[in-house]
Parts: C-alpha cells; structure tokens; sequence
C-alpha cells in the first residue's frame, strides 16, 4: 500500500510539469486575504509615482498577484498610495475595491469621485484623471 501511495506522488510532477510545456501559464484561482491587515513592510517598493501633480510626491507599494506580463489573463494585486497628488497612467480597464484609507479621483470627464475603505469602482478603459490621495490608501485591483 505505501509503495502505492509512493507511486502515486511520484507521478504528480511529471504531469504538472507535461502542462507547464504546452504555452503560457494561466492563473488559477487566486484569492486575497485580509489585505488590509499585511504590514506595508511585506509589499515591494514600487517607487515614486510616475507623474506627480505639485512637490508632494506620493510612494507605491503593491503586490502582484497575477502579473499579465509572465500569465496568460487579467492583472491582479494590492496596490497602496502614500498621500499625495498626481495622474493616473493605467490606461486597461480597472476594478478596484479599498480597504484603507481615503482619495479623492478627479477625472478628467469632469467628475470627482470620493473615495474610502469599503468602496469599490470600475474604470475603464483609458479613464484619464488625477489621484489625490488624502490618507495612505490600499486597494485590491484586478486589470481586466
């Protein structure tokens, strides 16, 4: 029987690593837990915005979950945003929902749409507009 049970694990690699040949990975089920409870510290530093609206120079963190660069499919992670101002350069279509903090997205269609933990929205594609980030905000997104 544990030569069965051997056997048996013994063949699981070789066919998952049979699938990963056949062309790009797909994500699977990928699921995010209590976002708002990991550490800003376990998020990568992803640097200062890139096009900053006045001399407060607002920082990334994120996680990537799914990355649509190295998987086949949408986008997928935890972003967060220390304050500050500046425009908005994802042109994919988005949806993003907040679990800290609070900002203020004024689009450039001419809406200004406040933003707090527990809200959701959807963007889409090439919704051009400026962030202005009141408190230290982090949102799961999935870039569609």
């Amino acid at each position: 029987m544990a030569a069965v049970k051997a056997a048996a694990k013994a063949k699981k690699p070789a066919a998952k690593s049979a699938k990963a040949k056949k062309g790009p990975a797909k994500a699977g089920i990928t699921q995010v837990k209590k976002s708002a409870k990991i550490a800003s510290s376990r998020l990568e530093d992803w640097g200062p915005v890139g096009l900053p609206e006045g001399r407060k120079v607002a920082k990334l963190r994120g996680m990537r979950m799914i990355d649509p660069e190295t998987v086949k499919g949408p986008g997928m992670g935890i972003w967060e945003c220390s304050p500050g101002k500046w425009r908005r350069q994802v042109m994919s279509a988005e949806f993003a929902h907040f679990v800290k903090g609070r900002a203020i997205f004024h689009a450039d269609s001419g809406e200004t749409i406040e933003i707090e933990a527990g809200d959701s929205i959807y963007f889409p594609a090439k919704t051009g507009g400026i962030w202005e980030i009141l408190t230290t905000v982090r949102k799961n997104y999935v870039l569609i």
